[in-house]
């Protein structure tokens, strides 16, 4: 029993310091993914905007693999005191559907602290494909079914389960072809190897623009603020078509309210500072926050959803 306690004292001290803004030692930002990317990007952000709020240092420590499942577990067995957070985009919630074994449960062994930012895809083809809307697109894929293409950042990632949510809803069959990253799926899309990409903004923008791609719609629900005129997928015949690259911040599970409170409040502070969004929207993604509530509501949502998008796309799992 003293043992025990003696264990807990010190998480216990930490966290109280921590909620009364008083911190006791540096704070941990894990990223599951390499560095530079744009959970990368925007874990350093959060980290920024922590120390400016917090009056300490934060440190972002990247530990990519396995979809970001090794950082995430990381996350789940670091004590609940508010000096670790974990940084996940949108394929965090992807992840129970495509990985047989699980090392954690996404919603039991985290503590949600809020959504940071949204980043939507832009559905984009190449001008020899003869469509210039999304109704021209699923019609010329009905037409020819099984040998449309479509090229995806990664497997099973939400550019990838984007174009497997199209199939379903239009009833068509566009093939998947995965690459080991966003940058040389664009390379061939460019190319004209592959015809049809839902790609980032950040990467398929300036091709928009110099008229190597053609761009037929956005991926979110709402048009985007950086590009209002661009019309969305949704509103062109696919109501309730929704693929947004959001990002969040998590905690160790059983974080004390007080603390959640605090970092929750930091953060949302942080991502509102104009300067931080208009930073993102240079790069096509929303500073976008949340209550804790709210997020952990929409990550359930989405297991939900791309669960169901998985098993009737008969997506194989990764593992």
């Amino acid at each position: 029993m003293f043992r025990i306690l003696g264990l807990l004292l010190p998480a216990l001290a930490a966290s109280e310091a921590m909620a009364q803004g008083v911190p006791a030692k540096p704070g941990r930002v894990v990223v599951g993914y390499p560095a530079g990317g744009p959970s990368d990007i925007l874990a350093r952000t959060v980290a920024q905007k922590l120390g400016d709020g917090t009056r300490q240092q934060w440190i972002v420590d990247n530990r990519p693999g396995a979809s970001g499942l090794i950082g995430a577990e990381l996350v789940s067995k670091s004590p609940a005191d508010g000096y670790t957070l974990l940084v996940v985009p949108a394929t965090h919630a992807v992840n129970p559907s495509l990985h047989r074994k699980m090392p954690l449960n996404l919603l039991r062994d985290l503590t949600h602290v809020s959504l940071i930012a949204e980043a939507p895809f832009i559905l984009v083809v190449h001008p020899s494909l003869p469509v210039k809307s999304v109704p021209e697109l699923a019609a010329l894929a009905r037409k020819l079914p099984g040998q449309l293409n479509f090229g995806a950042a990664s497997y099973g990632g939400l550019p990838h389960l984007a174009g497997e949510l199209f199939n379903l809803m239009h009833k068509v069959k566009m093939i998947a072809i995965p690459y080991k990253g966003g940058a040389p799926a664009t390379v061939d899309l460019v190319a004209g190897h592959v015809p049809i990409m839902f790609n980032s903004m950040l990467a398929s923008m300036p091709h928009v623009n110099s008229g190597r791609l053609r761009a037929l719609g956005l991926t979110s629900l709402q048009r985007s603020a950086t590009l209002p005129q661009m019309p969305t997928v949704a509103e062109q015949g696919m109501p309730g078509f929704d693929v947004s690259g959001w990002y969040g911040a998590l905690a160790p599970a059983n974080l004390p309210p007080e603390v959640l409170a605090r970092l929750n409040r930091e953060i949302v502070r942080g991502m509102r500072d104009p300067a931080v969004v208009k930073r993102l929207a240079a790069d096509g993604v929303e500073a976008s926050t949340s209550t804790p509530d709210q997020f952990a509501a929409r990550v359930k949502a989405e297991m939900e959803k791309w669960g169901q998008v998985v098993r009737e796309a008969a997506v194989k799992p990764v593992s």
